[in-house]
């Protein structure tokens, strides 16, 4: 049997430190994922994501395992690469969105500045924050 545990507060065990829980529902990333696009689409770690897809250079998608609530959702990306390409000195990349965001997902474009042209980076990001469906 399944049971619902309802508060308002959480709580250290000492009470020194506490927080709403609208606080953490609100404020918590529903997606996030740190994947390498250099030799191989390969996940580092993530959260809430189902799959990547590599779509071409510096071109990936991911789709959610759980859907957000409406595509209103706040997003940040980065990229940087380590050595590489870049005379083992850390490089920078440019990040979008490559197309419009949805429910179920969204698409991530990375670019060099150095290179003025789409890139796969070994280190790059994205974090999601909004509602889930």
């Amino acid at each position: 049997m399944a049971s619902i545990l309802r508060v308002n507060t959480l709580t250290d065990a000492s009470s020194n430190n506490s927080i709403a829980t609208s606080n953490i529902f609100s404020g918590s990333s529903k997606v996030w994922i740190n994947y390498n696009m250099a030799s191989s689409s390969s996940i580092y770690g993530s959260y809430n994501v189902g799959s990547l897809t590599d779509n071409g250079t510096g071109d990936a998608s991911i789709a959610y395992t759980s859907n957000m609530n409406n595509d209103d959702y706040a997003q940040t990306d980065g990229t940087g690469d380590e050595g590489e390409q870049f005379n083992n000195s850390r490089a920078l990349g440019a990040a979008s969105v490559g197309s419009a965001k949805t429910t179920s997902g969204t698409k991530f474009d990375t670019g060099g500045q150095s290179l003025n042209t789409n890139y796969d980076f070994k280190e790059n990001n994205i974090v999601v924050h909004g509602d889930l469906a």
